[in-house]
C-alpha cells in the first residue's frame, strides 16, 4: 500500500521543484532519506521504567522498535556514567518513514496547542530539517491515561537537498506547515 505523501511526492513535488530549481534530471530532484525521532530520558538512571515506557510509546509513535542510546562518556554533574542508557532513537526509511511524515504533519502538528507553524530557521546549510516536540501526547496513538510523564522528542529529517532553500521548498510541497 502506497502512502497518500509517497504518491503526492511523484506526480507534483517533483514536477514544481524541477521548474522552480530548473533541474535537467529528475535524479537531481531532492528527496526525504530518512526521518530519526530521539527522545532523551534524563530520569532514566534512577528509574529502569521510564526507559521502557519511553521505549514503549516511540514504538507505538513509529511503528517500528527504537534502540537504547547509551551515554557516550561520564558527567559527574548529571551523574552519568559512559554506557548508562540515556535515551531512544528511531530511524525510519522508505514506506513508514511516509506515513510517519503523514500522519505527524496532518493529524499530530495540528494537535498542538496554539499552533501557528513550524521554524523556518531550523535547517542545518545542508538541506535537512531538524524540530523538537514538547509532548508525545500529540500523537492520537498515545492514550493520556496511560502516560506516566509528558515527555518530548526531536525529529530530524534528512533530505538530499544541497541547500536549505531547496529542502525547504520540497518540505513545503509536501505539506510541511511553516509559520508566515
Amino acid at each position: 500500500m502506497a502512502s497518500r505523501l509517497r504518491e503526492s511526492y511523484k506526480s507534483d513535488v517533483v514536477p514544481a521543484l524541477m521548474e522552480k530549481f530548473k533541474y535537467k534530471s529528475i535524479m537531481q530532484v531532492p528527496k526525504i532519506e530518512k526521518v530519526v525521532l530521539n527522545m532523551g530520558i534524563g530520569d532514566a538512571r534512577e528509574d529502569k521504567k521510564a526507559l521502557e515506557n519511553a521505549s514503549e510509546e516511540m514504538m507505538i509513535i513509529a511503528g517500528q522498535r527504537p534502540v537504547v542510546t547509551k551515554a557516550k562518556k561520564s558527567v559527574s554533574n548529571f551523574k552519568i556514567r559512559e554506557g548508562m542508557p540515556v535515551g531512544c532513537k528511531v530511524t525510519l526509511r522508505g514506506e513508514r518513514m511516509y506515513y510517519f511524515l503523514d500522519k505527524f504533519m496532518n493529524v499530530a502538528l495540528p494537535r498542538v496547542r496554539d499552533f501557528r507553524g513550524v521554524s523556518n530557521k531550523s535547517f542545518d546549510g545542508r538541506g535537512n530539517y531538524a524540530l523538537g516536540i514538547k509532548e508525545q501526547l500529540i500523537f492520537p496513538e498515545i492514550d493520556y491515561d496511560k502516560v506516566d510523564k509528558i515527555r518530548g522528542m526531536d525529529i530530524i529529517i534528512t533530505t538530499t537537498a544541497n541547500t536549505d532553500e531547496e529542502a525547504k521548498e520540497l518540505l513545503k510541497l509536501m505539506g510541511m506547515p511553516f509559520s508566515k
